[in-house]
């Protein structure tokens, strides 16, 4: 069974299945309300029940008085729907809404994806949780006062933790750290969400994705994040490394496009032997460039290394893509990693 949500006064709606809770289910629809903790004490949800009926599966909230209660307010963190609803609470329309925050964190997950390519998951406290769009990154705030930034893998609507795709840089004194000494429960301290790199949603055209490497990291929070939201605009994604070990989620992307509406090429510039490649090779902008003569018609996205972003960017404009409708985010590696 599933309710039909009504928002005021935008007058957006969408379909809630009867065991979401409301804000999960606007989130996975696209539609972001604020919201802090997820556990109904912060109160930044807080709306008001229009018409229909909801209930707290865990009892009233802690940060709901029973006054507001009987009036109608709730906090749709930890709210239920019962029956349609229509509800009046406040939108977050512009990335200015959203609040960059200084946070703690917990290594709750450490494992190799390739050689040279760890996946870390990051927990933070329980009373927070971290706002942001699918394809911004994050800053690890070092004692030396020194950043590190890393794309933030997961997609906003499964919020629950923070993935990062961390590529080992030689002689990189923070990747090496990663790899060799952190841990389940190592602490850190980040600063997030950072960036302007995300889907633009006032779009139709369809969506050309390329990853270079680890910049596959933003790509794969975007499509997570435009696949919960039931988007309908077509998308097809590239990915370029060197060898096919470095394809370190190639089965998940070969899911994806199992899927309608979505294509995804891989591309290998300096394929292994052993790796028996029968797909594209060479620069992954190239083979672009070949399969999409005219780009007039797409949004491009990119992430990765910043000779990737430079020559994909000459050769997409000579080829017609306007500049407004490119976006992309490379990835600059610090000296000392």
């Amino acid at each position: 069974m599933s309710y039909q949500i009504t928002i005021q006064p935008s007058g957006h709606q969408f379909e809630l299945a009867e065991d979401e809770y409301v804000l999960d289910g606007a989130l996975k629809h696209g539609i972001m309300f604020p919201y802090g903790c997820r556990g109904g004490s912060c109160g930044t949800c807080f709306g008001k029940v229009i018409s229909g009926d909801i209930d707290y599966p865990e009892g009233l909230p802690m940060g709901l008085m029973e006054s507001d209660h009987a009036s109608g307010q709730a906090l749709f963190c930890v709210a239920k729907a019962r029956s349609d609803l229509t509800i009046d609470v406040r939108e977050i329309r512009s990335r200015d809404e959203i609040r960059v925050k200084t946070l703690p964190a917990q290594v709750i997950s450490v494992k190799k994806l390739a050689p040279d390519v760890m996946e870390l998951r990051l927990a933070l406290p329980a009373s927070e949780r971290l706002m942001f769009r699918a394809g911004q990154y994050l800053d690890f705030l070092l004692r030396n006062r020194k950043r590190r930034a890393f794309s933030i893998a997961n997609a906003p609507v499964n919020d629950e933790f923070l993935e990062l795709h961390i590529r080992l840089v030689p002689g990189g004194e923070f990747t090496q750290m990663v790899f060799d000494i952190f841990q389940l429960k190592t602490l850190v301290r980040l600063e997030a969400p950072l960036g302007d790199f995300y889907v633009r949603e006032e779009s139709n055209r369809p969506i050309i994705m390329i990853a270079g490497g680890t910049g596959f990291a933003p790509i794969k929070s975007m499509i997570e994040q435009l696949q919960a939201e039931e988007d309908t605009r077509p998308i097809h994604l590239y990915w370029g490394a060197r060898a096919k070990v470095d394809l370190y989620l190639h089965a998940l992307a070969q899911r994806w496009a199992q899927g309608e509406r979505f294509d995804y090429t891989p591309v290998l510039s300096q394929a292994a032997e052993e790796d028996d490649w029968q797909g594209q090779q060479g620069y992954v902008h190239e083979v672009v460039a070949k399969d999409y003569p005219d780009l007039s018609g797409f949004d491009v996205y990119m992430a990765g290394p910043p000779q990737m972003i430079v020559a994909a960017t000459q050769r997409f404009r000579a080829q017609g893509l306007p500049q407004m409708q490119l976006f992309a985010d490379a990835f600059e590696y610090s000296n000392d990693g």
